[in-house]
Order: structure tokens, then C-alpha cells, then sequence
């Protein structure tokens, strides 16, 4: 069993972070991040399904394919060098060069993340400088993780952490992570970019088997707008420092690592969620009874991306029409006479629809509920055994202020 704990990217052994104001876009805030390990990491990623990939995707995407070890990440905000064309793999790699030369390592060695405005050039000099002025003061307390967190976000209200701990023959072991996104997420990764730190000792491809597990039932159950990001990243990297015995097989210690991870990667997916970009509450939508997984999390996504059923949260308008209307044009073929739908929070739980019709419920006692910061919308569908959770949440005129003047 795993224990959630304080802490984010650098609560594992043997990882330390650092943050500056590089100036790449933001002037009053601290805008890049360094993360490094002391050895050589096992490597893992996943990313974008966009056809349109940034330059950093393409190349972490490469490294963890061709090499699947890495020491270090380069992380910054403002500008995400995407649709940049050859320009933009140039100044990867020679971000990748000065951070290899500054820090004693090799370029295939350095990952690289971006986030922001599309189409402009990142400006190498003051990637540089930050760079220099990470690497002089780069810190294993929970404190330098919290800060790298806030230093990679965008329109991010809060940075996003989560850690825990569990034992593998004997010794504990420790899962980090930090992620950013408020904006632009949508299933099939999410405009995000995560950052998730081990000491557990693993084989390269389980590690990255590990990941591609628990992704479709976290990072992929997650929408705020419906937009997929031309740079999401997620990058999971293990150092072995926790000296367990290697997990090289799928045993009873790679089930119990992918759990925990699992947990960790949740945290960080309901905390993008609720913090998207002018939310007033988190919105989650569980399926219970569908006939199969993939049946279960279509139903989920096509409530929890429904524009108009995300206008009812935000105004609390119990309108259950929306979601059943919702779940009907989700492609997945059920029989509307069975499905039961309910509201829940931290302020009670309310059945509205049985069988497929409107029951005698109290508006008020709707309304009430549906005012909680968190807000659950349950869908039985009473046709099989299946259930997943998606996360979004309400759609507000913030969010169109936000995207309207993004630039800026």
C-alpha cells in the first residue's frame, strides 16, 4: 500500500530543482525550471497525440525512445516553441548543449519543456542565463519543488504537487511530481506538462509500460475546453536510489509501484482540472455499471466536455437533460430506460433521474448542492460492471476573458 505525503518533484531521493525569472515573456515572476537527478534515470514519457508537435515534444520524444535515460529537465513559461519549424529544434539543441556544458552532462542527456504562446522563438540568451543561474543553486528541500512548481505555470491560478511513499522489498520508496495546466486540456493528454520523480530501482520498459498504464485513466480523463495542446509532456524519470530490489518483471512490486503512481498521477490530473482556467469548482462525472472500460470512460469524457452541461454547473442549474443528451451522442449504445443520474458534494447527494425519467427531486436541495466547490455527477448505467471518473470543470465568462487577450 502507498501513503500520500507532502511534498512534489523533489520529495524522492537523489532529485534536486531550482527557479529563476528568466524574462522569456512574464516580467514579475520567476518563469523557468531546472529539475536534476544525481545519477543516470531510467526515463519514461508520454505526449501529444496533436498532429502539430512542439519542438521540445519531438525531442523528448526521441531521447526516451531511442535512449530511455535521462539526468535532467529544462522547463520554461511564457513561450512554448511551438509551430517554430527547424528554428525551433535548433534552439533545443542548443538549450541542450549549454545545459549539458553548465551542468557537467551530456545533450542527450537534458530534456526540455515549453509552455505558452505558440509561434514565437524562445530567446536563447536569456534561456542560457537562466539556465547559469538554476544550476548554481539547485536544492533537494520540498520548498525548491514547490517553487519549480509555481515557476512552470501559465495561467495557472496554484502550482499542482503530489508525492507518496510505499515499500518494495523493504525499502522505501518514494513517487514525486509537479504539473502545470488550466488551459487547453482536453483527453488525449491535456495541455500540461508533468514532471514525475522516482527513486524506485526499474527496468526502462516497465517503467514506461507503468506510465502508459495509468495515463488513459488519469491525465487522459481530464477536460477543461476540448482543446488538445500542441506540447503536452509527461516525463517520468527513476534514479534507483531507493536501492529496492530492480523491479525486471511484472510482479507483485510493479503492481504495487503502477498503484502509487496511479495515485500520484490522479492528484495532479484533479488538481489541473479544478484549477482550470476561470473555474469556480471541480466537476467530475462517474460512470458505474457500463459494459466495458472503454464504454465506461467514453461516457465519462462525453459529459465531463459538454459546454452546456458545464454552463449548468456554473450557473448550479440541476439540468439532468444535458447530461443524458450528453451520454446519447457519446457513440456508445446503451438503453436510455435504464440510467439512473445523480448530483453529489460535500453537501449531500440527490437522485434526479430513475430509469431514464425525471423523478420527484427538490430543485433547492439541488441548487444547494451543486454551490460546493467540487461537484459529482453520477451516471448508472445499469448494463455492465465498468466505471471510470473524468475530471473537468464549469465553464464561466472568466475563461473567455482569459483566451481573448492571452497574448497579451
Amino acid at each position: 500500500m502507498y501513503q500520500m505525503i507532502e511534498g512534489g518533484v523533489t520529495a524522492a531521493r537523489g532529485f534536486r530543482a531550482g527557479h529563476t525569472a528568466a524574462q522569456i515573456k512574464y516580467r514579475e515572476r520567476e518563469d523557468m525550471a531546472l529539475l536534476i537527478s544525481d545519477t543516470l534515470c531510467a526515463a519514461a514519457g508520454t505526449f501529444t497525440r496533436n498532429v502539430i508537435k512542439a519542438a521540445p515534444v519531438l525531442w523528448d520524444r526521441r531521447i526516451v525512445k531511442e535512449r530511455g535515460t535521462a539526468r535532467a529537465v529544462v522547463i520554461n513559461a511564457g513561450i512554448a516553441n511551438a509551430c517554430t519549424g527547424q528554428r525551433g529544434l535548433e534552439i533545443c539543441g542548443q538549450t541542450a548543449d549549454f545545459a549539458a556544458k553548465t551542468l557537467g552532462l551530456v545533450s542527450k542527456q537534458i530534456l526540455l519543456a515549453s509552455t505558452g504562446v505558440i509561434g514565437m522563438d524562445l530567446p536563447l540568451d536569456r534561456i542560457c542565463a537562466g539556465i547559469e543561474a538554476m544550476a548554481s543553486d539547485l536544492k533537494s528541500a520540498p520548498g525548491a519543488g514547490h517553487r519549480a512548481a509555481r515557476a512552470i505555470m501559465t495561467t495557472d491560478t496554484r502550482p499542482k504537487e503530489a508525492a507518496v511513499t510505499l515499500t518494495l522489498d523493504g525499502r522505501k520508496v518514494t513517487i514525486g511530481g509537479m504539473a502545470k495546466g488550466s488551459g487547453m486540456i482536453h483527453p488525449d493528454m491535456c495541455t500540461m506538462l508533468c514532471f514525475i520523480t522516482s527513486d524506485c530501482a526499474i527496468e526502462q520498459s516497465l517503467l514506461q509500460q507503468a506510465l502508459s498504464t495509468v495515463v488513459p485513466d488519469t491525465f487522459n480523463m481530464i477536460s477543461v475546453d476540448g482543446d488538445t495542446s500542441t506540447n503536452d509532456t509527461c516525463l517520468l524519470l527513476a534514479n534507483g536510489q531507493a536501492e529496492n530490489r530492480k523491479i525486471d518483471r511484472k510482479n507483485k512490486d510493479y503492481e504495487a509501484f503502477t498503484q502509487a503512481l496511479s495515485a500520484v498521477c490522479s492528484s495532479l490530473a484533479r488538481q489541473m482540472a479544478a484549477d482550470g482556467e476561470g473555474a469556480s469548482c471541480l466537476f467530475e462525472v462517474k460512470v458505474k455499471n457500463a459494459r466495458s472500460d472503454v464504454e465506461a470512460r467514453t461516457l465519462a469524457k462525453s459529459v465531463v466536455t459538454s459546454s452546456l452541461t458545464k454552463a449548468a454547473i456554473y450557473g448550479h442549474d440541476a439540468n439532468w437533460g444535458r447530461i443524458l443528451c450528453a451520454l446519447g451522442y457519446s457513440g456508445v449504445d446503451f438503453d436510455p430506460d435504464l440510467v439512473d443520474l445523480y448530483f453529489s458534494s460535500a453537501r449531500g447527494e440527490i437522485q434526479l433521474v430513475r430509469n431514464g425519467f425525471a423523478i420527484d427531486y427538490s430543485e433547492a436541495k439541488a441548487t444547494e448542492i451543486l454551490t460546493a466547490p467540487e461537484v459529482t455527477a453520477i451516471c448508472d448505467m445499469k448494463q455492465g460492471n465498468c466505471e471510470a471518473t473524468a475530471w473537468g470543470c464549469d465553464l464561466t465568462h472568466e475563461y473567455v476573458s482569459i483566451n481573448a487577450d492571452y497574448r497579451s
